[in-house]
């Protein structure tokens, strides 16, 4: 796997944000005419696991064997070809002609390929999908079994994806308005933000003018020819890598590969590649970007010509030095952020090869609207004084450590990688023309690298980073302030009046929660050996769960539940659910969270605290020699809690900021009111309002939260590479030594929790475009564990249901991009539970969608599904569950709440054969008894214009 640059989510969100246009990730712009393999033009060496060819005609190909999980296997096919290739007049389409590959082949009908995946057990969106970037596109397929017909359809499909597909006009002209609803879904706040700023980083590159989702008018009127061009131009065994990863014989494979591939033949001669433009030189410049409904950034960045040499050792070295700088100073930006009246919520500091058309440096921050002014202060302050004084070797031992640490893991896992991850990475480092290197080689790259690397080198790239184009700022903002960029530059200007001083040194902390008195005595102990799991409960009330697995090398997760989550919270007044995170940014008495981190520098541990439906949720992942550390970690904030105002604020300030997205999108508004509207506003689960959120005070987090975690019942569940008798040994050290706890008991109790009444549509509005809408429909079914074969009809009748909405609004109507069903029953409320289904489309063809689901449910009610639509729609489901049973994070799902309710157990144990069970008349009966008209609830987002 290659070294990736350093980044930061802080730093790079805006590439988040462009990555919604089209589910691309960042790309590089490396391929020409019969591309080698980047090793065979590097002094590094690709991982020996993998086997990588060459066909007569071009094509690359990479086979590895890999058994995690089992039985299961991952394509990948990439083109070397994305929006960068377009002509003027066909901007759009190749995300058009991605789209096209599902809709028809010289062998596969229009609409069969879906439907074969799904006869194969393959879910269309999380088994079967592709993505379109500005210098690729890759189709992926996860395939549940690796039996030689699935796999050979699996290639079969891809084959004729590569130089058979048909290309319609009327199926174009049905498939139109899906990519135009998806140009809507992602043409948010988030999203224009990103590409402003990275046209701004990027002026005077092509990548500028080629989004990948193209302009709308070419998506709506573009002739089918311009299309068959752009295919036949691009899609090329020259430009294509076809990567296979799973439980399958790298032998068989390749013959195989070779005998459907061989004979695939480029149309006509290559076309010369596109100029790429050149960036352009800046100095320092100061821009605004006023994007209504988005969060106030601001930003300095850096840019420099991309390097496009060949990955080498060498190369590799300066990226790394460089990074361990930009490291330290994240890192410091990242400690002011959690100081009292901090100068900003987050910030964040990064390098990266963008596009491979400007390598960026960048220091960014988020900050409240009217605080922007000390953001770009203290980041200016901050990268000023690293650029003057430099940093320190303990600074630098510190990142490396971690760093170390970090690497270590993961090549003590590389035997128990997922198939999908190891398929997915292989393909991004075609992408990069990076050499795929093992998780061992890239340890031992990084000794190697980091042994004598001193503080003087570290500052020398350091002032090499920040010598490149720039300073660049640019602020993004909701309005723009008086006097625009100029008030910008003045601002900088100041700051850079003000002389910085030398850093002061930071003490050295250690880890203090090593002790919390006498173990606990295990009072109960029983196994449950179908399931390979052991119970104990020891003396003072804790209970401990252990599963152990070998799914995945050194990996243990560890969850805690503490006392009863939102039923334990007020129902009639709303109270600051939304201020969690801030349990785990406060840290604990003795020490905040900047000095946990320091402290446990060379641990792999983590904290999330969270609340739940029925309990108050500490969770980690830790690998298998940090266990010890990650139960004393957990057991310090449950034990000495801090609850400091400064990470209350911090969090506050932070949904304030965001909360106005929200509004920006139909979309958005759905995420934010459905909980609370499923609930009957209910407000242990409604989204806060600005005026709540403003109104809660640093004494309401502590009093909400203080109580229940320091008194409430304790349940630990651990699931991963660790013996029982570890576990419990390490247990009893640490939760099993605290103060007699309430042990969990099984509850009844619903919380008064009901699903809304059948009454006219609940309608809200967004304040984005006019021609984007939200329509929710839902209905009540109950709780999960009261009635488990319920439940298995249940999610094969919404998958039923799903697939025709799919077939007739989407594929047959073309209205609509983003259209889902779900069933969410409740395993911790009585009786509650809901199906749904969600659409976003054209305000006027909401009444469709509405009469659409009318006629489905009736025809479901008064006929059976053939035995070819239950197939369907109950083997993805199946394969899905196969699939997840081999992850850690299954486990340590389900068996919460094990011990004090045995349903939980039976439904893991017939989650498979449930399934199975399910007839077409169990799913006629179940649409008679659930899916009548009067029990649909609807919730509908429009246009404020509309409205």
């Amino acid at each position: 796997m290659p070294h990736k640059h350093m980044e930061c989510s802080a730093a790079w969100w805006f590439l988040t944000a462009i990555s919604l246009l089209a589910n691309f990730t960042s790309p590089a712009y490396a391929d020409t005419l019969s591309t080698p393999w980047p090793q065979t033009q590097s002094d590094l060496k690709a991982d020996s696991n993998v086997h990588f060819g060459t066909l007569a005609n071009g094509m690359r190909f990479a086979i590895m064997r890999n058994a995690t999980p089992p039985g299961q296997a991952a394509i990948r096919f990439r083109i070397g070809s994305g929006s960068l290739e377009e002509n003027d007049n066909q901007q759009g389409l190749a995300h058009v002609l991605e789209h096209m590959a599902f809709k028809g082949s010289t062998h596969v009908a229009e609409g069969e390929m879906i439907r074969i995946l799904q006869r194969k057990g393959l879910a269309f969106g999380p088994d079967t999908n592709a993505h379109t970037s500005y210098d690729e596109t890759v189709y992926a397929l996860d395939l549940p079994e690796v039996d030689a017909d699935t796999v050979s359809t699996g290639l079969m499909l891809m084959r004729e994806t590569a130089g058979e597909l048909t290309l319609d006009g009327g199926a174009l002209d049905r498939e139109r308005g899906v990519i135009l609803s998806e140009e809507r879904l992602r043409d948010t706040p988030q999203y224009r933000a990103g590409l402003g700023i990275m046209n701004s980083l990027l002026a005077g590159r092509r990548a500028t003018m080629r989004p990948p989702i193209g302009k709308a008018d070419i998506i709506s009127n573009a002739p089918v020819d311009l299309v068959r061009d752009y295919y036949r131009a691009n899609y090329r065994p020259d430009r294509a890598t076809l990567v296979v990863v799973g439980d399958i014989d790298p032998a068989a494979m390749e013959r195989e590969i070779r005998q459907r591939f061989g004979d695939w033949k480029a149309v006509g001669p290559a076309r010369a590649q596109p100029d790429l433009g050149t960036l352009e030189t800046k100095g320092e410049s100061a821009d605004v970007l006023v994007v209504p409904g988005g969060v106030t950034n601001i930003q300095i960045a850096w840019t420099r010509p991309y390097d496009a040499a060949p990955d080498m050792f060498a190369k590799r070295r300066t990226q790394l030095v460089e990074d361990l700088g930009l490291m330290v100073l994240k890192r410091r930006v990242s400690a002011l952020a959690s100081k009292a009246d901090a100068p900003f919520i987050s910030a964040g500091v990064g390098s990266q090869d963008l596009l491979d058309s400007a390598h960026v440096i960048l220091i960014a921050a988020n900050s409240e609207p009217d605080k922007w002014r000390a953001a770009l202060t203290a980041i200016d302050q901050e990268q000023r004084r690293i650029q003057k004084f430099g940093v320190a070797q303990a600074e630098i031992d510190r990142e490396i450590l971690e760093y170390r640490s970090a690497l270590q893991a993961a090549a003590a896992g590389a035997a128990t990688r997922t198939t999908t991850d190891i398929a997915s990475n292989l393909a991004s480092s075609v992408d990069d023309n990076q050499v795929f290197t093992s998780p061992a080689e890239d340890l031992s790259l990084f000794e190697t690298i980091t042994n004598g690397v001193t503080a003087a080198e570290v500052n020398q790239a350091l002032q090499h980073a920040f010598s490149g184009n720039g300073p660049q700022l640019v602020l993004q903002t909701a309005q723009s302030p008086q006097g625009g960029a100029e008030t910008v530059r003045q601002v900088y200007d100041a700051s850079k009046a003000i002389a910085v001083s030398a850093p002061s040194s930071a003490a050295d902390v250690a880890w203090s929660y090593t002790h919390f008195g006498e173990p606990g005595a295990v009072v109960e102990r029983r196994a449950v050996d179908d399931l390979g799991l052991t119970m104990v409960r020891f003396s003072n009330g804790v209970r401990l769960t252990v599963k152990p697995t070998k799914l995945r090398a050194n990996e243990v997760l560890v969850r805690e539940d503490i006392g009863r989550g939102r039923l334990d919270l007020p129902h009639d007044r709303p109270v600051p659910i939304w201020a969690s995170p801030a349990v785990a940014l406060s840290g604990v008495n003795a020490m905040d969270h900047q000095d946990i981190q320091k402290a446990l520098t060379a641990n792999i541990v983590g904290i999330d605290f969270s609340v739940g439906d029925s309990s108050f949720k500490f969770d980690g992942r830790t690998r298998t020699e940090d266990l010890a550390t990650q139960l004393q970690l957990m057991t310090a904030y449950t034990s000495d809690p801090a609850y400091r105002p400064e990470a209350f604020k911090r969090v506050q300030q932070a949904y304030l900021s965001g909360i106005d997205q929200y509004q920006a999108t139909p979309g958005g508004v759905v995420g934010r009111d459905l909980g609370g509207l499923v609930h009957s506003g209910d407000p242990r689960w409604t989204f806060p309002d600005r005026a709540q959120l403003s109104a809660a005070k640093p004494e309401d987090f502590e009093a909400l939260f203080r109580p229940a975690v320091s008194s409430g019942p304790i349940d630990i569940t651990i699931v991963g590479d660790v013996t029982v008798d570890d576990a419990i040994r390490l247990t009893a050290e640490t939760f099993g030594a605290l103060p007699p706890r309430p042990e969990t008991a099984p509850s009844n109790d619903r919380g008064n929790v009901r699903f809304p009444a059948n009454n006219k549509p609940v309608v809200r509005t967004h304040s984005g475009r006019a021609d984007s809408a939200a329509a929710t429909i839902g209905a009540p079914i109950g709780d999960l564990l009261s009635d488990l074969p319920r439940s298995f009809t249940a999610n094969v009748a919404v998958q039923i249901f799903q697939n025709r909405l799919i077939d007739r609004f989407r594929i047959a109507e073309g209205a609509s991009y983003a259209l889902e069903g779900d069933v969410n029953l409740s395993r911790e409320l009585p009786g509650f539970g809901y199906a749904y289904f969600y659409v976003e489309t054209d305000p006027a063809k909401i009444a469709r969608f509405y009469a659409l689901v009318d006629e489905i449910a009736d025809d479901l009610r008064s006929h059976d599904v053939s035995p070819d639509e239950l197939a369907r729609a109950r083997e993805p489901i199946i394969e899905t569950l196969k699939h997840q049973r081999q992850g850690n994070e299954y486990w340590i799902e389900y068996l919460r709440g094990a011990q004090t309710d045995s349903r939980r157990l039976d439904r893991i144990r017939d989650n498979l054969s449930g399934y199975d069970k399910v007839t077409a008349e169990d799913i006629r009966a179940f649409a008679a008894t659930y899916f009548g008209p009067e029990k649909f609830w609807k919730f509908e987002v429009l246009p404020a214009a509309v409205r």
